[in-house]
C-alpha cells in the first residue's frame, strides 16, 4: 500500500511539475515568416546558382592573380552546385526548421553577398621562414 502511494505521489508531482516549466514558444507569426523566408531563400539560390560561376572567377583572379583564369571557373561550377542543391534543399524543406532554427544552410546567404572582402592572405606573408638549429 506504501509503494502503490508512493508512486501515486511521484506521478501527480510530475503531472503537475511539467507544466508549471513549459515555456512559452514562438509565436506562430514569426515562424510562418522564418518558414516563408527559407523558402524564398531556397528559391532565390536555386534560381541563382550559375552566377556563382562568373562570381568566383572574378574572385579568384582578384585574390590569387593570373591563376585565377584557370582555376576560377572550376570552382564556379562546384559552388553553383552546391549553391543548387542547397536551394533545392531549403526550397523542399523549408517547413523543417533544420540547421538551427531556419538558419541558412550556405554562407553567404545569396550568391550577390561576399564580393567585398578579400578573402586570402597577401602572397609575399605566406612563405615558410627557416628555423634556426638550437646549437648553432
Amino acid at each position: 500500500m506504501r509503494t502503490k502511494a508512493t508512486l501515486f505521489s511521484l506521478l501527480l508531482l510530475m503531472v503537475f511539475a511539467t507544466s508549471s516549466f513549459a515555456l512559452e514558444g514562438q509565436q506562430p507569426e514569426a515562424i510562418a515568416e522564418k518558414m516563408a523566408f527559407k523558402l524564398v531563400r531556397g528559391v532565390t539560390n536555386t534560381a541563382t546558382s550559375i552566377v556563382e560561376i562568373p562570381k568566383q572567377s572574378y574572385l579568384t583572379v582578384r585574390d590569387r592573380g593570373a591563376i585565377g583564369y584557370a582555376v576560377g571557373p572550376l570552382k564556379g561550377v562546384g559552388m553553383a552546385f552546391y549553391r543548387l542543391l542547397t536551394g533545392l534543399t531549403e526550397t523542399v524543406f523549408f517547413a523543417v526548421p533544420q540547421p538551427g532554427y531556419y538558419d541558412p544552410m550556405i554562407t553567404p546567404e545569396f550568391v550577390w553577398e561576399g564580393w567585398e572582402e578579400k578573402r586570402v592572405e597577401p602572397r609575399g606573408q605566406s612563405e615558410a621562414q627557416p628555423v634556426e638549429a638550437k646549437g648553432e
